[in-house]
């Protein structure tokens, strides 16, 4: 990984109660984080509200345990009318040495919209 500091969008420790019967943490917990990593980036370019349209494909790389620190890295990457795409790129400290693995990334689309839920446009910056 990068010896550039980055700011996460968000960091989650990963707790027993996200468990799968493997004792790794469930897909579905690290696809929530995803979804709200994406969202909280949306609404830092400027988005007043977003729901989600899509995620691409996501392939994990990497278990994560209990124990982990779960780093989400976002960056903006097309601005449409309405939508907004975000990547996603997941990280695990790993406990046992420290290190920074990639767990996977995601493409996330949101659309922009009002308190009525209709769509509203991106402002530009």
């Amino acid at each position: 990984m990068s010896d550039c500091p980055r700011d996460a969008a968000i960091r989650v420790l990963m707790m027993p109660r996200d468990t799968n019967y493997h004792g790794t943490i469930f897909g579905g917990v690290i696809l929530s984080h995803i979804d709200q990593a994406g969202a909280v980036a949306a609404i830092r370019a400027g988005c007043s509200q977003v729901t989600t349209v899509a995620m691409d494909k996501v392939e994990f790389h990497q278990p994560v345990k209990v124990g982990e620190l779960v780093s989400f890295y976002t960056e903006v990457v097309k601005v449409g009318n309405t939508s907004i795409t975000i990547k996603v790129s997941v990280e695990a400290t790993q406990r046992d040495n420290g290190e920074n693995v990639a767990v996977t990334s995601a493409m996330v689309t949101f659309v922009n919209i009002d308190n009525e839920g209709k769509k509203i446009p991106v402002p530009r910056n």
